[in-house]
Order: C-alpha cells, then structure tokens, then sequence
C-alpha cells in the first residue's frame, strides 16, 4: 500500500510541475503579449487562472500526504503522547468530512451544473475546469484515510518512538 501511495504521489509531483511550468510560461506570454506586443492575449489569463487553482488542488493533496500541511500544534505538542494521537485522529476526521462533503460531493455537484456550460476563451467547458474540485478532494480523502489508519494502528499496537526503537536495538 506505501508503494502505491508513494508511487501517486510522484505522479501528482510530476503533474504539479508540469502545471507550474504551464503557468509559468501562461504568466510571461501575457504579460510579453500585453506590455511589448500591446496586444493582449485574451485566453492566457483564464488559462493562467485554472491552472493555478489545479495546482493549488493538487498541492493540498500531496501536502497531506506528505504531513507537511500547515499545523498549529503548540497546543497539542503540551498534550500526553496518547492524547496527542487522539487530537490527530479528531483532525484527520475534521479534515476527511470536509473533503467528503465540501469537495468530493460538493465538486462533484458544481460539476453537474457546469458540465455544458461553455467557456468564451477555453477549449473546455466550466465543468470540466471544475473537476480539480473533485478529483483533489478524492486525493486528499485517500491520504486521510491513510494516515488515520496508520494512527489508529500506532494506538493499538504501541507505536515505539524513533529514539526508543535505536536503544532497543542496542
């Protein structure tokens, strides 16, 4: 199972990047188009505009995976070790129900109602755009899933901590 989800989150790096360097070039293209050519590119700001709400997306998604997300945990830091399992495992949940609901239904409603809608610039509809909705918040589920399976697991079996598994070693 880590191999898979190692495995996904290479390709999601690797669609992150390509993304980033799409709006890279997006950005220079306006702006060349904009202040040497004085004639606007019309498509490159909304293209610009999408892909960066896909890279953002997608960046949550491997962020979670990663537990490199932005956490406030002086509070939890102050906590007993077991307690401080507990407090992760009620954030995870926090977190899963809103990439459930606000994300993966939620998108996948917006979608729906977006699905025909045309794009005056783009080659795609809205709803289609909108799919980075979605299809970060089933990205980010799974890693959820993942991390309050491997928390849960730590709880029962007793998770060794990095310095008592060296002196046990020993």
């Amino acid at each position: 199972m880590t191999a898979i989800l190692n495995g996904l989150s290479r390709v999601l790096h690797a669609i992150c990047v390509a993304l980033f360097a799409a709006l890279v070039l997006l950005v220079v293209w306006q702006v060349f188009t904009r202040l040497v050519l004085n004639d606007p590119s019309p498509w490159t700001e909304e293209a610009a505009r999408f892909t960066f709400v896909w890279v953002s997306l997608i960046g949550i998604a491997i962020a979670t995976g990663e537990k490199a997300d932005v956490v406030m945990d002086f509070l939890v830091e102050k906590l007993p070790r077991s307690l401080q399992r507990v407090a992760d495992i009620i954030a995870y949940l926090c977190t899963l129900t809103f990439a459930l609901v606000v994300m993966v239904f939620g998108g996948l409603h917006q979608v729906t109602l977006a699905w025909t809608q045309t794009n005056p610039v783009l080659p795609f509809t809205q709803g289609q755009l909108y799919l980075a909705l979605p299809i970060s918040g089933f990205l980010l589920s799974l890693f959820l899933i993942v991390h309050i399976v491997g928390a849960l697991s730590r709880a029962y079996v007793g998770h060794i901590p990095q310095e008592d598994e060296e002196a046990a070693s020993l």
